[in-house]
């Protein structure tokens, strides 16, 4: 097993485990505000009124919120680690047709994005 090696400069009066367990939970809060950037546009706030921002901005977080509620109850164990933007290119904007036959319907899914099987365990 290989360590690793890294410096805080910190004015904290903790334990150096609690510093670093600190550290490392803010690395994970600022991953999470970089996939909502990413994925959903939240900084995107582009109204003139400060309350149109506000609503764009609650949205945004709202789709967020339900992207990782998917991610975290539907999405079989694969693809649970996924970014929310592979999961937006891979299974939410992928180009389909469904096709009508007297008794039945086919939905025709394009091959590079979405397998059958994944697919099936998704549903």
């Amino acid at each position: 097993m290989r360590c690793k090696t890294g410096l805080f400069v910190t004015n904290t009066q903790l334990r150096n485990r609690k510093v670093v367990r600190f550290y490392n939970q803010r690395g994970k809060a600022e991953q999470w505000i970089k996939e909502g950037k990413q994925a959903v546009k939240m900084t995107r706030l582009s109204c003139h009124r400060f309350s149109g921002n506000e609503a764009r901005l609650w949205l945004n977080i709202l789709a967020y919120n339900l992207g990782n509620l998917w991610r975290r109850l539907a999405l079989p164990g694969g693809i649970k680690d996924w970014p929310l933007t592979s999961l937006q290119q891979r299974l939410v904007k992928t180009g389909g047709r469904l096709v009508k036959h007297a008794r039945y319907y086919w939905l025709m899914l394009a091959d590079g994005h979405l397998t059958r099987i994944r697919f099936a365990a998704i549903l």
